[in-house]
């Protein structure tokens, strides 16, 4: 079994809610099952909005962590048909 891609969505700065999970939606469309999308944001909104999204799109959520200047979530794209 081969291993994805990586792929980066740096929604930092001045990319408030929606943005962020704009950028992760809009990433996901060019991802494939395997890939993993690492995505960075400040916006606090987004922590409950990648829960959501997850829950609504059965994708796997690897991390969710909090650092001192960003929000990081890790994805494993794993609900594409």
């Amino acid at each position: 079994m081969s291993q994805g891609n990586k792929i980066l969505v740096d929604a930092r700065g001045g990319i408030a809610c929606p943005g962020p999970i704009t950028e992760v939606v809009k990433a996901y469309r060019n991802a494939r099952n395997g890939d993993v999308i690492e995505v960075w944001a400040t916006d606090p909104g987004f922590e409950p909005d990648i829960r959501a999204w997850i829950q609504r799109t059965g994708n796997q959520l690897l991390e969710l962590r909090k650092e001192s200047d960003k929000i990081v979530a890790v994805i494993k794209v794993t609900a594409k048909k």
